[in-house]
């Protein structure tokens, strides 16, 4: 008899999943806190796009919806970085033909759901968990005008992120749950850039726009209907900050100080600036995921991380595929199916969960530091020449799913070390691409 399962929590994971599983013959209800978004308007400032690069794209091929997800993405070649003195520079995310997509979340989550129906998921919205009784494995929900349900399940799945109901029941009533959260300090506030007046896109459209300045950004990724979702990451507090840009007048010389060529794109910047919410930014970590062969945090309910390295979704959809790979393994055994993946990709988490507020420090600080870029353009010729003994921290994470991110971090703090010692040798600039450095660094891969 296959399991009854509920997945509490219909964003991009939970649909994604319950796609899995309705595939697989399991009867599925996905209950939702929130009203079905594909009915409602989005509320200003909370369209925030989504990277997906090769490990979402393989998680959504597994169940054959890559191509159909396609149609909604815009390819991104690079990165568009917009320097401080006004000139432009732009830099290759890997070797050619490769890249990563822009989407939007609520364009996604959507299509996404509407598949999930098209399996035979069943979605209820307006349905807020409530409590869990563990022991009579019921999940108990609080409807809109105070109304309860209570629903049975076989097998539970908390897929209801960040700040996950069912991960709290879990945690209330656990003896020994670790649980660890922190903000950066930094929020963020999107803003928007429209299409020019003949209806075209106002920036390069294959690519992520950044506007580095060094404690804080403003990146800006591409829709198909020819805006650009700009987001500006700073910080609370400080000279620069939230708190001290609280007049329009204020707003506009920062902006026009700090973002000159973006200013002529974006006519609504100061409303947009006081109307949409800052946004918090924060690292969930916590263990044990499971309990037994009946409940199973995933995504952001297991590893909520920041967005810096574009691997939320992405680390997400790789839970599904990793836990569907486990179903075929054990042959529907889901004790075991759930200890091993929550054994797989706990240090998973941990590891894009550090890995993405690295890159934080080097969107916003070092992409336009020239002895970063020559770092950079060593390691790329490097990985060119010698693919099997070099990879690139960026391409292990973003276009080699075959590579579990905890493998990738423990080689990219190798390949740091080998680099810091690389730079430090005399007129690196003038011979970046001798033989003698490329010996250097082969030889010390080699040690290692």
């Amino acid at each position: 008899m296959k399991k009854e399962v509920v997945i509490a929590g219909a964003g991009l994971v939970g649909s994604l999943l319950s796609i899995y599983l309705s595939k697989r013959g399991y009867k599925v209800k996905l209950y939702e806190r929130r009203p079905d978004m594909r009915k409602e308007t989005m509320s200003a400032g909370r369209s925030i796009n989504l990277a997906l690069s090769d490990r979402g794209l393989l998680a959504l091929e597994k169940v054959g919806l890559s191509d159909e997800i396609k149609k909604i993405a815009i390819p991104m070649h690079g990165r568009y970085i917009h320097n401080a003195d006004g000139t432009t520079a732009f830099q290759p995310y890997g070797k050619e033909g490769q890249f990563i997509n822009s989407v939007s979340r609520a364009t996604l989550n959507c299509k996404l759901m509407d598949l999930a129906e098209q399996h035979g998921t069943e979605i209820f919205f307006d349905h807020k968990c409530d409590t869990i009784d563990w022991e009579n494995n019921t999940i108990h929900f609080e409807l809109p005008n105070s109304q309860q349900k209570k629903e049975e399940f076989d097998l539970l799945f908390g897929a209801d992120g960040a700040f996950s109901a069912t991960r709290l029941q879990h945690q209330l009533q656990h003896p020994k749950f670790e649980y660890h959260q922190y903000y950066i300090d930094c929020g963020y506030k999107e803003l928007t850039i429209p299409p020019t007046p003949s209806g075209e896109f106002a920036m390069e459209v294959n690519a992520l726009h950044i506007w580095p300045r060094k404690d804080y950004m403003l990146i800006a990724l591409p829709n198909l209907d020819k805006t650009f979702t700009c987001t500006l990451f700073f910080p609370y507090e400080g000279k620069f900050s939230f708190e001290k840009l609280d007049t329009e007048e204020k707003v506009k010389v920062f902006f026009e100080t700090n973002f000159a060529d973006a200013v002529p794109l974006m006519p609504d910047y100061i409303n947009e600036f006081f109307t949409n919410p800052t946004s918090s930014l924060v690292t969930v970590k916590c263990y044990p995921w499971v309990r037994k062969d009946k409940f199973a945090l995933i995504g952001d309910a297991a590893h909520a991380i920041v967005p810096f390295f574009g691997q939320g979704m992405n680390c997400g959809f790789e839970d599904c595929r990793v836990l569907d790979e486990l179903i075929d393994k054990y042959s529907e055994n889901w004790e075991t199916i759930l200890e091993e993946y929550q054994e797989l990709r706990k240090p998973d988490g941990d590891a894009i969960a550090d890995m993405a507020i690295a890159n934080f420090t080097e969107m916003r600080d070092k992409t336009a530091d020239p002895v970063f870029l020559l770092q950079k353009k060593i390691e790329a010729r490097i990985h060119e020449k010698h693919p099997d003994k070099w990879i690139p921290a960026y391409s292990q994470v973003t276009f080699s799913p075959q590579i579990r991110y905890s493998t990738a971090y423990n080689n990219a703090l190798r390949q740091e070390i080998i680099m810091q010692h690389v730079m430090l040798k005399p007129g690196i600039a003038e011979k970046w691409d001798s033989e003698e450095i490329e010996k250097l660094i082969l030889e010390k891969v080699s040690r290692r």
